[in-house]
């Protein structure tokens, strides 16, 4: 997942990341390899309906704010699956910008 990378690499440095994710999990919202922009976050600036660059078991997903705590996120795809609750603290960075 190259993506991935090039996503982490620049969060770290304090950038944004344009990229392209490859995944039918957004379908709807964002297809399979179209151009995204993620810009870093802090937990208390996340808002139901985000779309989210997560830490989740291991992987990294892209994946929808369904509801929120003050330190909590419930994270789901957009075709209508609910993974579960996870700190918001494994909340990597926002999608500000989905290309046409």
């Amino acid at each position: 997942m190259s993506w991935v990378k090039e996503t982490l690499t620049a969060l770290q440095a304090g950038e944004d990341a344009q990229v392209r994710p490859i995944g039918g999990s957004m379908r709807g919202r964002i297809e399979s390899g179209q151009l995204v922009t993620i810009a870093p976050v802090r937990p208390d600036q996340m808002r139901v309906d985000d779309v989210v660059f997560i830490r989740w078991k291991g992987n990294y997903l892209l994946h929808v704010v369904k509801d929120r705590t003050d330190e909590q996120l419930l994270i789901g795809n957009n075709l209508g699956k609910v993974n579960g609750w996870t700190s918001a603290q494994d909340v990597l960075g926002v999608v500000t910008h989905i290309a046409d």
